[in-house]
């Protein structure tokens, strides 16, 4: 894949790609930083998705299906992009991710968190959780750990149970089943895990780390800081 890449310069302000043209690289960022905007109808002016930095990719949905390109992305700075093109593209890449995002697309078009994203942000989505699986009685997030990972259940059902009350036992505070999501008290707060969660059966989690919470979600940050705070409310009540 390496080999095949191109390096490309740009000057700030030049638009990489534009909403409705053919795509036949696509990018990764080495320096500098982007806006993409897209048009959506009933809207006077274009929409800011989000800003692209090094290290992240761009333009692989219209080589991934065929299709115009989703949005407009513009360099912001000075920018070094590295492309690859469409053929080789298909033969090294497109397959596997495909398959990867077919596997969780369903899945994560139900999660209620993800109810009013773009599509174009759900795929970004798709490509950076990672599966992991929990045997029946494991424990899932520890309370008072650091919080590095961001949960959504896929299958299976879990519990969180919490030290109420010093040299007693701990208190069932919440239940978890397909579509429920945890772990973003910590992620969002930079505090220690505020109760553990447990396996209630075998189960299989995809996860997100700190960094794709931030960089993916976005808008839907206020939203998880809100869902935060009814769950530690909830606790509270729990705890008296």
């Amino acid at each position: 894949v390496i080999a095949a890449m191109e390096e490309k310069k740009y000057d700030k302000g030049v638009a990489v790609i534009k909403q409705g043209d053919q795509g036949d690289n696509l990018y990764v960022v080495e320096s500098g930083s982007l806006n993409c905007v897209k048009k959506i109808p009933h809207f006077k002016e274009p929409v800011f998705l989000k800003e692209y930095h090094p290290g992240e990719l761009f333009g692989e949905l219209a080589l991934l299906y065929n299709a115009p390109r989703a949005a407009t992305i513009t360099t912001l700075t000075n920018s070094v992009l590295w492309s690859l093109d469409r053929v080789t593209f298909s033969h090294i890449v497109k397959d596997s991710t495909i398959e990867k995002r077919k596997k969780y697309e369903a899945f994560l078009r139900n999660v209620k968190l993800f109810s009013t994203i773009e599509p174009y942000e759900l795929t970004k989505i798709m490509d950076a959780v990672k599966p992991a699986e929990f045997k029946v009685g494991a424990e899932i997030i520890k309370e008072g750990e650091i919080g590095l990972e961001f949960y959504l259940l896929e299958s299976g059902e879990a519990y969180a149970m919490k030290n109420t009350e010093a040299g007693k036992p701990k208190t069932k505070v919440m239940e978890y089943t397909k579509g429920s999501y945890f772990g973003e008290i910590s992620l969002l707060s930079h505090a220690p895990r505020a109760a553990s969660v447990y396996a209630k059966t075998d189960c299989v989690c995809l996860t997100l780390d700190r960094h794709s919470v931030k960089r993916l979600l976005g808008p839907l940050e206020n939203l998880l800081k809100r869902n935060a705070a009814i769950q530690k409310e909830f606790i509270q009540v729990c705890q008296q």
